[in-house]
């Protein structure tokens, strides 16, 4: 989820980095009219609502928007309020989602997931690499220093004087005490500049940073229909490897694919007795994620 509203800003910004270009060229002409509603949302400066990045967004694109599809309508409305302090015509544009209708509250989460699809989807298995990359090397250091060599590496404005974390840099300046609760942190592949934060001090404790800008390369990913594994496993299963790279119901499998839940179901029982793709059952739905020899075979 932070990846999606992080993307959002970078489309908008008037002088990106040069490796966002190629993308920022090719999303902005395959843009979808009807998506234009979520940059109204996400300004590419200032306050962007906290609703948009659900912690539990952190499981996955599907446990985020059902997130934001439960959000209590206060929430709705104090975040709006907020975002209307700097984009005053957003008032009359959310009403109906500021009142937590469903009808607008199952379209917003629509169109996140149309906007991701359209462009996060064809580049994600780059952007999870470059953004593993960062984990593991961020991890690396903390099981070799401690805290120091973590906050000392991670990015030049943030600085660690025990028992302190500093952000110099923030537009707002504003102590938050973590009181005992943990500081979760994300390696982002779109925040650019400065590490961010979200704006309510009572919301889990995130801090979102960019990692190296070395690691971020981005070109559409070739496609697994037409690749080699295609030829070595079928095109509806290497599809189907595909799009479990972040995570996907049997029933999301069905309509992305064009094909019916029971098709979808075995062929993904075939992957997953092949130990190419791991099943888990989640109340009534199934979900297949990648199993890690299967990102290697999609990575090839």
């Amino acid at each position: 989820m932070w990846e999606t509203l992080l993307s959002l800003h970078m489309l908008q910004e008037r002088q990106s980095p040069p490796m966002y270009a190629g993308w920022r060229a090719r999303v902005g002409g395959q843009l979808d009219p009807s998506l234009r509603p979520l940059l109204a949302l996400a300004p590419p400066k200032g306050y962007s609502p906290d609703f948009l990045t659900p912690d539990i967004g952190a499981e996955g694109l599907q446990e985020g928007l059902d997130a934001i599809r439960h959000t209590r309508t206060a929430t709705f409305r104090s975040d709006l309020a907020e975002l209307a302090r700097y984009q005053p015509h957003v008032d009359n544009r959310f009403k109906a989602l500021a009142n937590g209708e469903k009808a607008a509250v199952l379209d917003l989460s629509g169109k996140i997931e149309h906007y991701f699809d359209t462009a996060l989807r064809p580049y994600w298995m780059q952007i999870r690499a470059a953004v593993g990359a960062a984990r593991v090397s961020h991890g690396k250091a903390l099981a070799r220093g401690g805290l120091e060599a973590l906050f000392g590496g991670l990015h030049p404005n943030v600085r660690w004087r025990r028992p302190v974390l500093e952000l110099p840099g923030f537009t707002v300046d504003r102590d938050i005490r973590l009181a005992g609760r943990g500081l979760r942190l994300i390696p982002s592949f779109f925040c650019r500049r400065h590490p961010t934060l979200l704006r309510d001090p009572e919301l889990p404790t995130v801090l979102v940073y960019p990692i190296d800008p070395d690691q971020v390369r981005l070109a559409p990913a070739r496609r697994t229909t037409d690749s080699p594994l295609a030829a070595l496993i079928g095109r509806t299963r290497a599809a189907i490897l595909e799009a479990t790279a972040d995570g996907c119901t049997t029933t999301e499998l069905a309509r992305r694919l064009g094909i019916s839940p029971a098709t979808a179901s075995h062929h993904a029982s075939v992957l997953r007795d092949a130990g190419l793709i791991t099943t888990i059952r989640i109340g009534t739905s199934v979900l297949h994620t990648l199993h890690p020899r299967g990102e290697l075979l999609v990575n090839q």
